[in-house]
């Protein structure tokens, strides 16, 4: 069990939390971060290579939770998705994270 933090009732500035191990910010619990793939129940019929899913639902997934959500929900597995209809009231819990792909060394 994680020692408790402050509740601030709303998201924080990018860094005001140290990373984690792989050098990374806010990876979890400041907003649930938009996913390229289509929503799906589980991985089964996720492609094997890794590559996004779309084209099922429409509903994009979101991963990470957000400062509104219980603790347990701010993780990287775990997973919800944004309804079509939803999307013009996201407030201030969903955002994206800029990723740059690189070569493999």
């Amino acid at each position: 069990s994680a020692p408790k933090g402050q509740y601030r009732q709303q998201t924080t500035d990018v860094g005001s939390f140290p990373p984690n191990a792989f050098g990374l910010y806010d990876m979890h619990g400041n907003v649930w971060e938009r996913c390229l793939d289509d929503y799906i129940d589980n991985y089964s019929d996720a492609p094997k290579d890794g590559s996004a899913l779309t084209g099922r639902s429409g509903d994009r997934s979101s991963r990470g939770g957000s400062w509104i959500n219980y603790p347990q929900n701010c993780r990287s597995a775990s997973r919800n998705f944004l309804n079509r209809d939803e999307r013009g009231s996201i407030g201030n819990i969903i955002g994206f994270r800029v990723v740059c792909v690189v070569g493999r060394t």
